[in-house]
């Protein structure tokens, strides 16, 4: 016999949620783990707890994946910044249309 299938949805009994975290954290960096080991892949791991406690877990030296994880949020920063600037000029025109509009 199988396991049931769980409800994805929040759990209200704060005790009960903070095993269920707790738990699943482990399970996730073994998870993680196992893909670093069978693929030889360089994977990094950050989780919050519901208390806001960082958690991290990386395969390989830190100090060789901080660098690459700092270049890839730059990038993406700015692919995001390009992607949004022709939206805020717009809204920042028609914003500044509407306020001269009203007043």
């Amino acid at each position: 016999m199988g396991r049931g299938r769980v409800q994805l949805r929040r759990i209200e009994n704060k005790i009960r949620r903070q095993v269920t975290f707790s738990k699943r954290r482990t399970g996730l960096v073994k998870k993680v783990q196992e893909i670093s080991v069978l693929c030889d892949a360089d994977v990094a791991l950050i989780v919050f707890s519901p208390k806001g406690k960082l958690f991290e877990y990386s395969a390989g030296s830190r100090f060789e994946f901080l660098p690459r994880l700092i270049n890839l949020l730059r990038t993406l920063f700015y692919h995001l910044l390009t992607f949004l600037r022709p939206h805020i000029i717009f809204f920042s025109i028609y914003t500044y249309i509407s306020l001269n509009f009203m007043f």
